[in-house]
């Protein structure tokens, strides 16, 4: 299959960059052939949407919610294709591929809902005075996808700053960019108006760093790793420009001793090991109270060695490919240090092509490299903690700050140590893998700035304006 560039309203062949080849994880075989942007038609994209903002800004709402909605149910229509794209396209399993398209079909229902829900107030500020705070869209949002959750994390940036009235140019990850082709193909099928969606695969060079710095680019909203956004970050901030990052993350899991050891496997090992775990929010560090220590990781071990690697098409299948073979020898050196600094491997550790094996050490120190960086592939590592406090000192000592989980029966406790926990979200009971379309979803410290999710979003994409009407004689010093 070969896959154009969705710009102004069209599907057009590239002219200034080239055609790219798409390749399966899985095996290393070409997928499709993808129309890559050049200058030319970055400059197209970002004057189409330029172009095409204020009549969009000014379209009633509910229009814009109806197309959002059209956009949902074509998703929802084409959902096995494109739960396969997923599949073939980033080693996604069957089941997080249909996840993944679920939640798109969501997030544009949810965002239709916000479409209405773009909030301003009144303030009583002085006698005879109507004090307003409106809510306005930027104009043109440019927005970075990563390659691991492609389409809704991309989508995420979409449908919010569409319906907060932004126009958009969307720069899908190099590795997956068909994912932005599903998303362009919704909205061409919705009667989105030309110019207000454009889709332009590329390299961060010819791509990524023209669209943070064209002037006629507001904000830029990116996922991805830490190094990259922090580039972003300095390079918009000369701009003045807004941003909005959501990085990476070495997600902690706090095993209190009250806490039932089952469920508590079944949690971690979620966390630990969905779609391989390249996943900012995985669980990459078990922090197992002294008391529970021992069994946990006999029995996490275990539950790790029943998970099926393999075809991502089978059901039955936990674990896929990672997206790129180099990322092995990442975790290979980062295990080859633990180890020799005294940790114990207790499962996996090796890999055929793409696939890597679930892998569990288990007496992970803060000398080791792998206690601070992202593996960014199905490797945990279990950390004993003398008590809750020590638990939580440990869940901290870490730059990043994204997801982060608790188990204990101890609510009361439970909520004054979330207080502590040094994250955007901590979840309860629940694993650190966890997300809907309504949520403040982000980060703290080296994860990110701002949050992404429902009205959340729409503040995101949205800056403020005060306008006061003076309906009585103004009384002035002089």
């Amino acid at each position: 299959m070969e896959y154009q560039l969705y710009i102004n309203g069209k599907w057009k062949n590239t002219e200034s960059g080239s055609v790219v080849s798409d390749l399966n994880p899985a095996d290393g075989s070409v997928y499709a052939q993808v129309h890559f942007a050049g200058p030319a038609e970055v400059e197209e994209a970002v004057a189409a949407a330029d172009q095409a903002w204020k009549s969009w800004a000014e379209t009633p709402a509910a229009d814009k919610e109806a197309i959002l909605l059209k956009a949902g149910d074509w998703m929802q229509e084409h959902i096995d294709e494109v739960a396969g794209v997923l599949m073939d396209e980033s080693g996604s399993a069957f089941g997080k591929a249909y996840f993944e398209a679920g939640f798109a079909v969501d997030l544009f229902r949810a965002a239709a809902g916000e479409c209405r829900r773009v909030f301003g107030e009144i303030q009583q500020q002085a006698p005879g005075e109507i004090s307003m705070i409106r809510r306005l869209p930027f104009g043109v949002v440019a927005g970075i996808a990563p390659f691991n959750f492609p389409l809704l994390l991309a989508l995420k940036k979409v449908v919010y700053a569409l319906a907060a009235g932004n126009t958009f140019v969307l720069k899908p990850a190099s590795a997956t960019p068909v994912s932005g082709v599903m998303i362009a193909k919704a909205l061409d099928a919705a009667g989105l108006p030309a110019g207000v969606f454009n889709l332009i695969p590329g390299s961060g060079e010819a791509v990524g760093n023209r669209l943070v710095e064209d002037p006629r680019v507001k904000m830029v909203a990116f996922t991805g790793s830490t190094a990259v956004g922090k580039g972003i970050a300095a390079r918009a901030s000369v701009l003045f420009k807004k941003y909005s990052l959501e990085m990476g993350g070495k997600n902690p899991l706090i095993l209190l001793r009250d806490f039932d050891l089952d469920q508590a496997v079944h949690i971690a090992g979620f966390g630990a090991f969905f779609h391989q775990g390249q996943i900012c929010m995985c669980t990459s560090r078990l922090i197992v109270e002294e008391p529970l220590y021992d069994k946990f990781c006999e029995k996490f071990t275990a539950y790790a060695k029943t998970m099926k690697v393999g075809d991502p098409h089978a059901m039955d299948t936990v674990i896929g490919p990672l997206i790129k073979k180099e990322q092995c020898a990442i975790i290979d050196s980062q295990i080859e240090d633990a180890v020799s600094k005294g940790a114990v491997l207790l499962t996996g550790g090796t890999h055929e092509g793409n696939y890597y094996q679930p892998t569990v050490l288990k007496d992970v120190t803060p000398d080791m490299r792998i206690f601070y960086e992202e593996s960014f592939g199905p490797v945990t590592s279990i950390i004993k903690a003398k008590d809750a406090q020590d638990a939580v000192r440990l869940c901290n000592d870490n730059e990043y700050g994204l997801s982060s989980s608790l188990l204990t029966n101890d609510l009361s406790n439970a909520m004054a140590l979330s207080l502590e926990m040094e994250a955007g979200m901590v979840h309860i009971n629940n694993a650190t893998v966890s997300d809907n379309s309504t949520v403040a979803f982000g980060g703290v410290k080296n994860s990110g700035v701002g949050r992404e999710g429902g009205s959340y979003s729409i503040d995101e994409f949205t800056e403020l304006k005060w306008i006061t009407v003076q309906y009585t004689p103004a009384q002035l010093p002089f």
